[in-house]
C-alpha cells in the first residue's frame, strides 16, 4: 500500500495542480533489443528484442500516458501531449506547441547502426517541421572493453564522402572506451553509434529523425533497412569535433549522503546526477521538473518510489523531500 505523508496531501489540498506526473512508458522491439530493460529494471517489455523505453515522451510515435498517486487526478490517462497541449500552467507555461523533451532507456544486445542527426533547421526544412536531435547519454551499464562510436577521423568533406563511398568504416569512425557512468554530449552532425552490451540513459530533444550512414548489411525482415547516404552527408560535421565525456565533474555536495553532479547544460537541457543517502529537502523553481530513478528505492514527499520510476514535478510544485537510497537523474527544460 502507499503511504502518502501529510506534505503530499496538503499540496494536493492548496492546488490540484500540484500532483506528481508518473509516466508510463512506451516500448519499442528493435533488431537489435534484447531484455535488460526487465531483466534490470524490471519493466514489462513486449518481447525478446526491446531495444527502447520511453519513459517522458510526448512524440506522436510514442506518446505517454500520465497516472497519479490515488487516480483521481484530471490527469490520470491522458497523454502527456495533451496534457502540454491543454494544461499549460503545469509546465510554466513554456512556450512551444511540443513538448520539449523525450528521455528513452536503450538496450543494445547488438550494435546499432552508425548514424547521425540534423539540427532544428535542417530538419525544419526538410523533415516537415520537426525538430532537430540534439541528445546526451548516461552510460548506465556496459560489458568490459565495450566502446562507443562518436565522432569521425576525415579532415575534409572530399574525403569523408570517398570513405563512405568506398565503405571504409574502420578508417572513418572514431571510437573510444566506455564505463558506467560516463556522460556524452552528442550534438547534431556528429556520426555516433552505441555498441553492443551497453545498457543507456538519452536524453534528447522530442524528435524521431535519424539518418543511418551505415548499418553492417543486416536484414530486416528479409530485406536491408534503409539508409540516408545524402542527408547523412548534408548533416555530417566535417572536420569532426572530438568526442569526450562532458560531465563537469562538479560533484556539490550538499549534505551528508547526498550530492549533485553536473553533467551537463545546453540550450535544449539541463542534467544533473543526485545521489541521496538518508534525506533532503530540494528547492524547486523550474518551470517543471523531470525526475528518474537510476538505482535504489525510497520515497518522494511520503510517496514511494523505485529503480526504473520516472515523473515529472509540475510548474509551482514546490521544495521535494527524497528519503532513501537513490540515485537519480533530474532533467529540466
Amino acid at each position: 500500500m502507499i503511504k502518502v505523508t501529510s506534505v503530499y496531501q496538503r499540496k494536493r489540498l492548496q492546488d490540484q495542480s500540484l500532483v506528481i506526473l508518473f509516466i508510463k512508458p512506451v516500448f519499442k522491439q528493435m533488431i537489435w533489443g534484447g531484455n535488460r530493460l526487465k531483466a534490470d529494471f524490471g519493466y514489462d517489455i513486449p518481447g525478446e528484442k526491446t531495444g527502447e523505453c520511453w519513459t517522458i515522451s510526448a512524440h506522436p510515435n510514442g506518446d505517454c500516458k500520465v497516472y497519479t498517486v490515488g487516480g483521481n487526478s484530471p490527469y490520470d490517462g491522458k497523454h502527456l501531449s495533451q496534457l502540454w497541449k491543454e494544461h499549460k500552467n503545469l509546465f510554466g507555461h513554456l512556450p512551444g506547441n511540443k513538448f520539449p523533451l523525450l528521455l528513452k532507456m536503450i538496450d543494445a544486445k547488438e550494435d546499432l547502426s552508425i548514424q547521425v542527426h540534423p539540427d532544428d533547421a535542417y530538419a525544419t526544412k526538410h523533415e516537415c517541421g520537426s525538430l532537430g536531435k540534439t541528445e546526451c547519454w548516461y552510460i548506465v551499464d556496459c560489458e568490459p572493453e565495450t566502446r562507443i562510436v562518436v565522432g569521425h577521423l576525415a579532415h575534409t568533406r572530399a574525403e569523408l564522402i570517398q570513405m563512405i563511398e568506398d565503405k571504409r568504416w574502420a578508417e572513418l569512425l572514431r571510437t573510444r572506451d566506455i564505463q558506467p557512468g560516463d556522460f556524452f554530449q552528442i550534438e547534431p552532425g556528429t556520426i555516433h553509434a552505441i555498441k553492443a552490451g551497453t545498457l543507456i540513459l538519452e536524453i534528447q530533444q522530442s524528435s524521431d529523425i535519424t539518418y543511418r550512414l551505415y548499418d553492417y548489411d543486416r536484414l530486416e525482415n528479409g530485406k536491408p533497412r534503409e539508409l540516408h547516404l545524402e542527408k547523412s552527408i548534408d548533416v555530417i560535421t566535417c572536420p569532426s569535433k572530438e568526442g569526450q565525456d562532458c560531465r563537469e565533474f562538479s560533484r556539490q555536495q550538499l549534505a551528508g549522503g547526498v550530492y549533485r553532479e553536473k553533467l551537463t547544460r545546453c540550450v535544449h537541457y539541463d542534467v544533473d546526477r543526485i545521489v541521496v543517502k538518508g534525506s533532503y529537502t530540494f528547492l524547486q523553481s523550474e518551470p517543471f521538473t523531470i525526475l528518474g530513478v537510476m538505482s535504489g528505492e525510497g520515497m518522494i514527499d511520503g510517496i514511494s518510489i523505485k529503480k526504473g520510476d520516472y515523473f515529472i514535478l509540475p510548474a509551482g510544485y514546490g521544495d521535494y523531500t527524497l528519503i532513501g537510497t537513490l540515485e537519480m537523474i533530474k532533467v529540466l527544460s
